[in-house]
């Protein structure tokens, strides 16, 4: 399969796909979701690759959804979803959390990649991951989100401030707060990533793969993905609270979201 929004690379038993976007910051467009799964699905079945890295092409991993580029509102022309409440839920559970779901369960480790602004969904992409390098200019800014995932990310309390306050958390924080592994010079992102991957690849696969099953299978015990699914449905009643607010207003959807423009605000 050609992709256009993403490139797929091969180092021996690890896989590189790098999300190629950077004209708009990587922002998340359907297609790009639709891309970066069959990639996944076609990594986790090659028996020849052992690790699976997502990464970023650009300063920013991932400014988070597509909010409507000019590709993204020719796609939903050409793919239309229903204009109503249940077209609306159908598509995002799909899109953002089944998606989400389905790469934070595949058999094999992942690793993300992150440099720059890690946005909204961009903290999904990279929550989703077994692992996560950053580099020392990494930013990471927390919401409730279709895949929320930031209260098991880090300790509750500091993952209710960061969201309040709208504050980006930083690499070295994130790291401190067990939500990066390993935060490295920008010039050496690359690099200390894929070394990583490769030592994890010359473990054995079906030993690693047992290890990810029982990790993943205690985190649900405590009833991780059932409340992932529940708060998406609360996401969804904050995403119209504001579509309606913006449409009575005859603003449209936003371009920005809320909490970013609080964020990038200057202190």
């Amino acid at each position: 399969m050609e992709y256009q929004t993403i490139i797929e690379e091969r180092h021996g038993a690890v896989t590189r796909l790098i999300t190629n976007r950077p004209r708009y910051k990587n922002a998340q467009s359907r297609l790009m979701i639709d891309e970066l799964d069959h990639a996944f699905a076609m990594a986790n079945g090659d028996d020849e690759v052992r690790v699976i890295i997502l990464a970023a092409v650009g300063d920013t991993f991932s400014s988070g959804h597509d909010l409507g580029t000019p590709e993204e509102k020719e796609d939903m022309r050409q793919r239309p979803v229903p204009k109503k409440v249940s077209g609306q839920y159908a598509l995002s559970r799909s899109l953002f959390l089944d998606a989400t779901l389905r790469w934070r369960n595949l058999d094999k480790p992942t690793i993300a990649q992150v440099q720059g602004k890690c946005i909204f969904g961009g903290w999904m992409f990279a929550s989703a991951m077994d692992l996560i390098v950053a580099a020392d200019d990494a930013q990471f800014l927390p919401a409730l989100m279709q895949y929320f995932s930031v209260p098991w990310d880090i300790p509750l309390r500091k993952a209710k401030e960061a969201m309040f306050r709208s504050r980006f958390i930083s690499a070295e924080e994130a790291e401190r707060l067990g939500f990066v592994n390993q935060v490295v010079p920008r010039a050496q992102l690359e690099t200390a990533t894929l070394a990583l991957a490769r030592e994890i690849a010359d473990n054995d696969p079906f030993t690693l793969r047992m290890v990810k099953w029982a990790t993943n299978a205690a985190q649900d015990a405590m009833g991780f993905s059932e409340a992932v699914r529940n708060a998406h449905s609360h996401y969804m009643v904050q995403g119209f609270d504001s579509f309606l607010k913006e449409s009575l207003e005859g603003k449209g959807f936003p371009k920005v979201m809320p909490g970013v423009t609080r964020a990038l605000k200057p202190e």
